[in-house]
C-alpha cells in the first residue's frame, strides 16, 4: 500500500520576537499551540528578516551552530541550542524550483539559524526533531518576493511548511517606556484590515498607503517575510484563507501573525 499523500501545508508569518521571547508568560504557550493546530511537516522552510543576502542564498543542510545575531543580552540567552535535522533534499527542490522559474540560487553551507528562525522555532518544535532550511531575503522589494513565495508555493504539497518570520511593526529606535506608541497601534489595526479585505496593492505599497507606516517600519526587513507568505497563498488562490492567530504586542510592538491556507 502506498503511504499517504502529506497534507498541504499553510504558509505563515509570524513575528518572531526577541531571545527574551522565551520569558514572556503568554507568547511562548500561542505559538506552542499554532504548531500543535497545525499538520506534522515534513520540514521547514523558514525565511527570516534577520538574512538578507543576494542572489537568493540557502543556508547550511546539515546541523551547524546557531548564529547569536544580537548583542548586550544576558549570557543564557547565548547558551541556547537548537540542533534540527538539516534539509538537503529540501535544498534540491528549492535549487529546482527557483533555477528553474530563472532565479539564481547560492549555497553558504555553514550558515546557521539565526534568532529570527530558532527563536520561535524552539517554541515551536521544541524537540528540534523537524528538519529545517533558512533560506535569505534576496530583495526588501514586496513585488519580487511574492514571486519568490509563488514559485516556492508546490513545496507544500509535498509537506514543507513555508515560514516567514518577522515583526508586524518594528522601530525600535521610536519605542518609549511603558504601552503601545500610536503608529505601532494604528499600522496593526491598518494591515488587520488590509489582510481581511485581500487588499494586495495597499500592503505592497504600505509605506505610502498605510498611517505611519514609516514609522512602523523605517526599514522594511521586518515586514518583507510576509510577502513570501503571500505569494505562497497566492500561487494557489488562498489569500483570502487567512487568519490572525495572534495579536496583541510585547514591548510596544504588535506581535499580529498570520496563517494562510
Amino acid at each position: 500500500m502506498n503511504a499517504a499523500a502529506p497534507e498541504r501545508m499553510p504558509a505563515l508569518y509570524l513575528s518572531h520576537g526577541a531571545p527574551p521571547l522565551a520569558d514572556d508568560t503568554l507568547w511562548p504557550g500561542q505559538l506552542a499551540a499554532w504548531s500543535a493546530g497545525l499538520p506534522r511537516p515534513k520540514a521547514v522552510l523558514m525565511v527570516s528578516a534577520h538574512w538578507e543576502e543576494a542572489p537568493l542564498a540557502l543556508g547550511a543542510t546539515e546541523t551547524v551552530p546557531l548564529v547569536y545575531d544580537f548583542w548586550g543580552f544576558p549570557e543564557h540567552y547565548y547558551q541556547v541550542r537548537y540542533a534540527a535535522p538539516g534539509a538537503p533534499e529540501l535544498a534540491d527542490s528549492v535549487r529546482k524550483l527557483l533555477r528553474g522559474a530563472g532565479m539564481p540560487v547560492q549555497d553558504i553551507e555553514d550558515r546557521g539559524l539565526d534568532h529570527g528562525a530558532y527563536v520561535p522555532l524552539v517554541e515551536m518544535y521544541p524537540d528540534a526533531d523537524v528538519p529545517v532550511l533558512q533560506i535569505s531575503l534576496p530583495t526588501l522589494d514586496p513585488q519580487r518576493l511574492m514571486e519568490v513565495g509563488r514559485k516556492l508555493a508546490p513545496l507544500r504539497d509535498a509537506g514543507v511548511l513555508i515560514m516567514g518570520s518577522g515583526f508586524f511593526t518594528h522601530n525600535l529606535a521610536a519605542l518609549r517606556q511603558g504601552g503601545v506608541p500610536s503608529w505601532s497601534a494604528e499600522f496593526d489595526a491598518w494591515g488587520r484590515e488590509a489582510l481581511d479585505a485581500q487588499d494586495v496593492d495597499a500592503l505592497l505599497d504600505f509605506p505610502r498607503k498605510s498611517p505611519a507606516g514609516q514609522l512602523a517600519h523605517p526599514r522594511t526587513e521586518h515586514f518583507a517575510p510576509l510577502f513570501v507568505a503571500m505569494g505562497v497563498a497566492d500561487a494557489t488562490g488562498e489569500l483570502g484563507v487567512q487568519r490572525s492567530v495572534i495579536d496583541g504586542f510585547w514591548m510596544g510592538l504588535a506581535k499580529r501573525s498570520v496563517q494562510f491556507g
